[in-house]
């Protein structure tokens, strides 16, 4: 583990940018970019598309160490290149942003309220490419719609039992059990979620540590308790479907919280406008992230 980018997440002021729209999402990310379905006639074109998109993110100007702690990309990112060195590299040598790798597979059929992962085939394999290509962490989602104790549990037990073997790679896991912003049940599941992840952190190991990736609470300062945990990193909140300009005003009500952003992150930028417009929209929506993450 490079202790390096374990102190500028550990310790750094910023956020984590979420680029990690994977084939299912990709569509859509597109479409919000303005680019449409009749664009590309095949997966591989859509993720050349994608990478340009996300390529023109990372080389801006904008977009750098100083107000943005890390980077999460998708399996296709980490294996292209960007302005000739893989893409993490580019982020880490060039940047100065730490990055990370989206390891999950997707969600399985919802249970009791929740939907956990679907199985990792071959996730030691991946996380041994993930060290050679430079990696510092991974992520991996979840998602909870009730609070329904059973599925919560079942929910953040697989977290830390992949988690753990996230760790065993030497590599820093971002657990992210996301609850749904439409929840009916959103604040009671936030109450049970903080109780089943706090009592499995004291299980880490002597010098083990994970980060949290939560959606933006009902009440304020909900996951105190986790912040401060000595075996907790970092906590980032998801903008889980919110507005750029609601999930930032929530996220700068909760202190020590951090934003990891994907379509908040993005909003406003599309495929036409100039590189002098872009460069400019995507600083506004970096400086409106990172005065929200520095509360």
């Amino acid at each position: 583990m490079d202790q390096q980018q374990f102190e500028k997440v550990a310790k750094g002021t910023g956020f984590i940018a979420a680029l990690d729209q994977s084939g299912g999402s990709t569509p859509k990310a597109l479409q919000t970019y303005g680019i449409a379905e009749d664009e590309w006639s095949n997966d591989e074109e859509m993720f050349d598309r994608i990478h340009e998109m996300r390529t023109r993110i990372i080389t801006s100007p904008a977009f750098n160490g100083d107000r943005i702690l890390g980077a999460i990309l998708f399996e296709d990112t980490m294996d292209r290149q960007i302005e000739g060195r893989g893409s993490a590299e580019y982020l880490w040598s060039v940047k100065e942003v730490v990055p990370f790798l989206k390891v999950d597979k997707g969600l399985a059929d919802e249970t009791d309220g929740a939907q956990v992962m679907k199985a990792i085939p071959d996730l030691g394999s991946l996380l041994t490419r993930a060290s050679e290509h430079g990696m510092f962490g991974t992520k991996m989602r979840s998602v909870i719609k009730l609070a329904n104790p059973a599925g919560i549990e079942a929910v953040v037990d697989q977290q830390f039992e992949v988690g753990r073997q996230i760790l065993m790679a030497d590599l820093v896991p971002i657990l992210e059990p996301e609850i749904d912003i439409h929840s009916p049940e959103k604040a009671t599941a936030e109450e049970l979620l903080n109780a089943e992840i706090l009592a499995r952190l004291d299980d880490l190991e002597g010098d083990q540590h994970v980060m949290l990736k939560l959606t933006l609470p009902e009440a304020d300062n909900h996951y105190a308790e986790l912040i401060d945990h000595p075996k907790v990193l970092r906590v980032a909140a998801l903008s889980g479907g919110y507005s750029r300009e609601e999930a930032t005003a929530r996220l700068a009500r909760n202190d020590g919280m951090i934003a990891s952003f994907s379509r908040a992150l993005t909003e406003g930028l599309t495929a036409q406008q100039g590189d002098e417009e872009f460069d400019a929209a995507l600083d506004a929506s970096i400086a409106n992230i990172h005065g929200a993450s520095s509360t």
